[in-house]
């Protein structure tokens, strides 16, 4: 899929440019908001079934561990992205408009962006057939437009899964930008069958699901990971214009312990505040759209 999806392109080799007010480095932290279906489907667990006995249904314990996300978490993560002045964006499942609803309130009146991120992330789309796909991220879309006032511009799929037709779908649903890939430090356009598609930057490892649970790295590791990062795209950026992500979760980042990490990497950005723009993906894309090389 690689050749046909996306151009090889040197970051040394493209044409300068900035983002608004002459920053160099665009910086956006996404904070997934998940809905499981308990015991069954996919699912993030803290506690595997192989080291517990008797395991299996009901297992309430790691389905109170992703719940205490839509209950604490995510407002305190919203809390810390508040003071830190850097507008949230919320990888949604949709089903939290029902389940969570006052996270959703929150998150809202902070400025959020929206992004479709499923109905649920006890499924995934490598699952489906075609039809059912483009019916599934139109349900998102159509959810999120109901509830929001606009649909969503960008996608990030549950599991980071995809089928060969994802890229696509989306840009026939009327998605702009996809934020599953980390191909590259700026926006780059994939190629579909219909309408040009964004990919926006997205932080495989500097995440704290894949780091903090797949590969059980301490919280002080993961704030290391975002201040090494940090420090070295800002430093990165006065010879490209760059974007920067961090992905967060609810139920992962919100634990106490977590933040507690989480707060001495956001005292190291916010000392440096004034040399990055901290935005939401669609003005990343709006300004990509505007000042960027067309094309990628």
């Amino acid at each position: 899929m690689r050749p046909d999806r996306y151009a090889y392109s040197a970051i040394t080799t493209r044409p300068d440019f900035s983002w608004p007010d002459g920053k160099r480095l665009a910086l956006y932290i996404a904070i997934g908001v998940e809905e499981y279906t308990p015991d069954t489907g996919m699912r993030e667990d803290i506690v595997p079934d192989a080291i517990r006995p008797g395991s299996g249904a009901p297992d309430m314990v790691n389905t109170a561990w992703r719940d205490y996300g839509n209950r604490v978490g995510g407002f305190r993560l919203l809390d810390r992205l508040r003071d830190l002045g850097c507008p949230p964006t919320i990888l949604l499942n949709t089903d939290v408009y029902d389940s969570a609803p006052d996270l959703i309130r929150a998150a809202r009146a902070d400025g959020a962006e929206f992004v479709g991120h499923g109905l649920r992330n006890s499924e995934h789309l490598q699952a489906m057939n075609r039809a059912e796909e483009q019916a599934y991220l139109a349900r998102v879309r159509d959810r999120i437009a109901q509830e929001e006032g606009s649909p969503p511009g960008g996608w990030s799929s549950p599991w980071l899964a995809h089928t060969p037709h994802t890229i696509d779908l989306l840009a026939e649903t009327g998605y702009r930008y996809l934020m599953d890939l980390r191909l590259d430090d700026q926006p780059v356009w994939l190629n579909t069958t219909g309408a040009p598609l964004l990919s926006m930057p997205y932080a495989a490892e500097v995440n704290d699901s894949s780091t903090c649970i797949g590969r059980q790295a301490t919280a002080e590791s993961f704030a290391r990971m975002i201040i090494a990062e940090f420090d070295e795209m800002r430093r990165a950026s006065r010879q490209q214009p760059l974007v920067m992500s961090i992905i967060l979760h609810s139920f992962i980042s919100g634990q106490p312990f977590r933040l507690a990490a989480l707060d001495r990497a956001f005292d190291h950005i916010a000392a440096h505040r004034n040399e990055v723009w901290m935005a939401r993906p669609a003005e990343i894309c709006d300004a990509f759209l505007q000042a960027g090389p067309a094309g990628g």
